[in-house]
């Protein structure tokens, strides 16, 4: 069936006999339901009253015969119309208007005929301040000019009269606005200022002259070129116009229809989109008239009634016809028309329902963005997926009434899986959009659950994680065997963590570290559980797990006390206690507790000491070796809190004489220590820097004392006197040439030393000449200063006695004094004052 915006009633057929046909026929009517008014030719006025039940099935309406009143012998009724206020029916027959009483149709005392009148219009919005009377137009058939009545019960005047240039063809009325129809164009007057706009001209016939009012100030006219156009009362147009046929006859609106009258046909267009929607024949049709619910069309002798199908039963109308498109734009058409609560869930059923067109032709993006829009419970789609229906309740209904459109995902899932997956992306990219919102908050376990069947189904790892490792609301039972079933244990031990179940989480975790399962989806199952028991606020938890954390790998597990939040570490006696039996645990906890949380004890000081040892007795690899006694070395040149003693017995049995040495150093034996490098160690440069090392921080001269010890210690021996010379050779500026040269052997020959001499000599010549140069730019500016000083000092001043400060108003009694640049003397050191 076609779509109908109206549905035609055959309400009136005039039963004349043959003689008398064309005498009687109907020449204008008039309505306020339910009822109607027949103007003939035969100068008669008919009273016809409307059935309320009408048939449409049938076509047919029973329509009761009222009073009839002729006016006269000759002259055809040329309007009619209802001023329902005053229960008047006015009547213009003979170039004159009668009032008629609707039911009676009796003339009304006191109204008598205005006369030479061409035709009129009634004014049906009125401001307020005018509540009691009616406003009616008229148009002169003498002169050319309207005239504004007021319409009063048993009176009537005129107000107003407003020339025009043009004699009138047809008016239509929009509060203090009259749309003016001539022979050849179209006016707007403002009849409470009198002023005329002329709008545009035309070239219809007289028949074909028509305007009518939209409502809202606005008008439609028929313009040229076949062109319906809308006028509002500024003179301008905020609608597109209408293309409409030839010869138009005349044209109703019934909003959001525009309907025209031809003499065989009546069409509808929409005021929404411009187009034709329905076409009506009616042979002989010879006018209509707008009513509440569509129009009235007569003909010779028969009238019919269009009424307007609902609105709703349109848009329903459109979707079964997949005219999805133009069902949205009728809705938002008429938005400003239906209750906001009736257009909302309309809105929403047809958005919904266009969803479903674009999702069946695959349209995927555009179904999402309607489905959400239309707010559709996401329980909806996922019932359409066979796998997915079990992930819903069992007391969900669903509340679509589909025909089976396009494709049958059944028969897809069977048979078409290529086609298939992409509707599963589809269900993937709608779920993710709506989870979270108000929309997914309502079934959120039903979401999730679809959720991580889809992403196992699809072998989605990173959504599937993403999913199970934040909070989520899917059902264990259903959920747990779907991933055991696909060996996803990771995402398994996860979902248990996301719903408080840690121990069952880290088991699943540690079977898979084990190699109990295999799981591709993580790479590192060990430092996942590390990373995670690190951030467990459940200590047990972590206690439980700790010896296999740290079996596993000492270097890695011991990150479950160290990356610990700060405020919920574990106490470190008893981290300490457990780390006895994981050596390199331990070395590095007590590296977190000195150099991360700054520990003073001085027993964990000299546990991390002892722990370098026993770890470097215990290394193979040289550079092991190297990294493990630079920290160790560090830490007892940095470290103030450890016990020397304690540390020194055990570094004396290992045998390591560089850190000898420096615990020697710290105990202030700095001489014993440079002859434990020198004789027991053999290394020259680490003697040298220890000296160095030994003083950083401290008295400049203790260097030089450091250094003195290590050359007499190389004299004392001639076996080192490459060592001696090399150590001079090394630092010419701490050594002073005079006291070295008599602390030199007489056997040493002046070529042997002649390097560090002249270096030496070299230096000191270099320094004093930087003295010099220094105190020569010092007096250089010492000079430019006084340069400035003396040539502004050659003005003279004359200081009399008396003359006071300016600045403390006090005498000026010394001989120095200061004057700014105004002139103003004052003393020295109230310049301060000035300056501030």
């Amino acid at each position: 069936m076609a779509f109908r915006a109206f549905k035609q009633t055959h309400v009136f057929e005039k039963q004349s006999a043959p003689k008398e046909k064309d005498k009687s026929s109907i020449q204008c009517i008039a309505c306020c339901d339910p009822h109607v008014y027949i103007g003939t030719k035969d100068a008669t006025v008919q009273h016809l009253i409307l059935s309320r039940s009408t048939d449409l099935g049938s076509g047919q309406s029973k329509t009761r015969e009222g009073r009839a009143r002729k006016l006269g012998s000759s002259n055809q009724v040329t309007q009619l119309r209802v001023v329902p206020l005053y229960n008047h029916l006015l009547v213009l027959w003979d170039r004159s208007i009668t009032a008629l009483n609707m039911f009676s149709l009796e003339p009304v005392p006191g109204l008598k005929k205005i006369q030479h009148v061409s035709l009129f219009e009634v004014c049906d919005s009125m401001p307020s301040a005018q509540a009691q009377c009616v406003e009616m137009v008229t148009s002169s058939s003498r002169r050319k000019l309207i005239r504004i009545h007021v319409v009063g019960v048993d009176r009537w005047d005129v107000v107003k009269e407003v020339p025009l240039l043009y004699d009138p063809r047809a008016l239509a009325v929009d509060g203090t606005s009259v749309c003016v129809a001539t022979s050849d164009r179209y006016l707007l007057c403002d009849i409470r200022t009198g002023s005329s706009q002329e709008l545009f001209p035309h070239n219809h016939s007289r028949q074909c002259v028509f305007v009518t009012s939209v409502g809202r100030g606005e008008f439609l006219l028929n313009g040229p070129e076949s062109l319906g156009m809308f006028v509002m009362k500024t003179g301008t147009c905020q609608r597109p116009p209408l293309q409409w046929p030839q010869e138009v006859l005349a044209a109703g609106v019934c909003f959001p229809y525009i309907l025209t009258l031809q003499p065989q046909v009546l069409s509808v267009y929409s005021m929404v989109d411009q187009q034709q929607k329905q076409t009506v024949s009616l042979t002989g049709a010879k006018g209509l008239l707008s009513t509440t619910d569509g129009v009235l069309v007569f003909t010779e002798r028969d009238i019919f009634s269009l009424r307007l199908v609902p609105i709703e039963e349109q848009i329903q109308a459109l979707v079964r016809h997949e005219r999805i498109e133009e069902a949205l734009l009728l809705l938002d058409g008429v938005q400003g028309y239906c209750p906001l609560d009736s257009y909302k869930e309309l809105l929403k059923a047809i958005t919904c329902l266009a969803g479903f067109v674009h999702f069946y032709q695959e349209g995927f993006s555009e179904a999402k963005d309607l489905f959400i829009t239309g707010e559709l419970d996401p329980r909806e789609i996922i019932h359409l997926y066979p796998d997915m229906q079990s992930c819903l309740s069992e007391d969900f209904q669903s509340q679509l009434d589909q025909p089976n459109k396009g494709r049958d995902l059944q028969v897809l899932w069977q048979g078409d899986r290529s086609t298939f997956h992409h509707y599963l992306a589809f269900l993937g990219d709608f779920l993710r959009a709506v989870k979270g919102t108000e929309l997914g908050l309502r079934c959120s376990k039903e979401v999730d659950c679809a959720l991580l069947r889809l992403y196992v189904e699809l072998g989605d790892s990173e959504n599937l994680q993403q999913l199970v490792a934040l909070a989520n609301e899917c059902r264990l039972d259903q959920c747990v065997p779907v991933l055991e079933q696909h060996n996803r244990l990771f995402a398994l031990g996860s979902l248990y963590q996301s719903h408080g179940n840690l121990i069952n989480a880290i088991k699943t975790w540690v079977k898979i570290a084990d190699g109990f399962h295999k799981d591709p989806s993580c790479s590192d199952v060990y430092g996942h559980i590390v990373r995670t028991l690190s951030q467990l606020q459940d200590k047990d938890v972590v206690w439980t797990f700790s010896d296999w954390t740290l079996q596993k790998n000492q270097e890695i597990g011991v990150q479950i006390f160290i990356k610990r939040p700060p405020d919920d570490r574990f106490e470190t006696q008893d981290v300490l206690a457990l780390l006895e039996k994981n050596p390199l645990a331990m070395l590095l906890y007590l590296e977190f507790l000195i150099y991360d949380l700054n520990s003073e004890e001085s027993r964990h000081h000299n546990r991390l000491a002892l722990a370098y040892v026993t770890e470097m007795l215990q290394e193979e690899e040289e550079a092991d070796l190297r990294k493990t006694r630079g920290k160790l070395q560090q830490l007892l040149w940095e470290s103030k809190f450890y016990d020397v003693s304690t540390v020194y017995e055990r570094v004396k049995s290992a045998n390591l004489h560089m850190e000898e040495a420096i615990l020697l150093g710290r105990a202030g034996e700095h001489s014993q220590a440079l002859k434990v490098l020198v004789h027991q160690e053999g290394d020259f440069q680490a003697a040298e820097a220890f000296c160095c090392r030994a003083a950083q921080g401290r008295d400049p001269q203790l260097r030089q004392t450091l250094l003195l010890t290590l050359l007499q210690i190389y004299l004392s021996s001639e076996d080192l006197t490459s060592a001696a010379v090399d150590l001079l050779n090394h630092n010419p500026l701490v050594f002073p040439a005079e006291q070295i040269i008599q602390l030199l052997p007489d056997s040493w020959s002046v070529q042997l030393v002649s390097q560090f001499l002249v270096r030496s000599l070299r230096e000191t010549f270099h320094q004093r000449r930087m003295s010099r140069v220094q105190k020569a730019l010092g007096q250089a500016e010492l000079m430019r200063h006084k340069v400035i000083w003396m040539q502004a000092s050659k003005t003279t001043f004359r200081l009399d006695k008396g003359q006071k400060c300016k600045v403390c108003q006090r005498e000026l009694a010394e001989p120095q004094f200061v004057c700014n640049l105004h002139g103003d003397l004052m003393h020295t050191n109230c310049t301060d004052f000035t300056s501030s």
